[in-house]
């Protein structure tokens, strides 16, 4: 009962797409500009660097505050604050990815899984950060150095999961690598389209127009 809780809740954080609500209030449907995606990455080619921040930072927060609510709420649990925590952001993400009321059609979640990094693990989190700057300044691919964050993600859940750092029982273990490979999993799949043109060659590059 508290996962599907946590699952729903965390899904109506989700709901509020900074993206699309920023442009909206600026006369313009984000929608319909770029890729057509209500994520960071799309706004920032768009509308500029302002707007890209306040969208990541919207997105990053929507993510942090229901999992440090989580974290208060289960503090003497740190077992099933952890697992929780987790799925609270799924559910973020999820409501980021598909809200109900734009057809289903929302970001890609990177910016929201950013969030789970901040209030999951710091270490991880501070790593992510270095590995996305530096892929990003190299290369200028976002969509490149998003893919490679939630991978390292994906690792460092199992790593410390299995360390015994997060207080996980063996069954709870499994399932808590199981859900971060959801998210993992998901970054993926929504970034399909950009993994098709990594390869090709033709993903459209930071600073460039689409």
């Amino acid at each position: 009962m508290e996962r599907i809780i946590c699952l729903a809740v965390g899904y109506v954080f989700g709901l509020f797409q900074t993206g699309y609500w920023y442009s909206r209030m600026h006369d313009v449907d984000i929608r319909s500009k770029g890729s057509g995606n209500s994520g960071t990455t799309n706004v920032l080619r768009v509308m500029g660097v302002k707007a890209g921040i306040l969208v990541f930072l919207g997105d990053f927060f929507k993510t942090v505050i229901p999992c440090v609510i989580v974290r208060i709420i289960w503090k003497d649990e740190p077992g099933l604050q952890h697992l929780l925590v987790l799925y609270t952001a799924l559910g973020v993400i999820l409501g980021h990815n598909f809200p109900f009321y734009m057809g289903f059609k929302g970001g890609k979640g990177i910016a929201a899984t950013a969030g789970l990094l901040a209030a999951m693990d710091l270490r991880v989190a501070v790593v992510c950060l270095l590995a996305f700057v530096l892929i990003v300044a190299v290369t200028r691919y976002v969509s490149l150095g998003s893919l490679v964050v939630v991978t390292i993600f994906l690792a460092g859940m199992i790593w410390f999961s299995y360390r015994g750092e997060y207080g996980l029982t063996p069954g709870s273990r499994l399932e808590f690598c199981a859900v971060s490979a959801v998210v993992t999993g998901m970054a993926f799949w929504r970034h399909r389209s950009n993994i098709g043109r990594l390869l090709h060659g033709t993903e459209n590059k930071l600073g460039s127009k689409k």
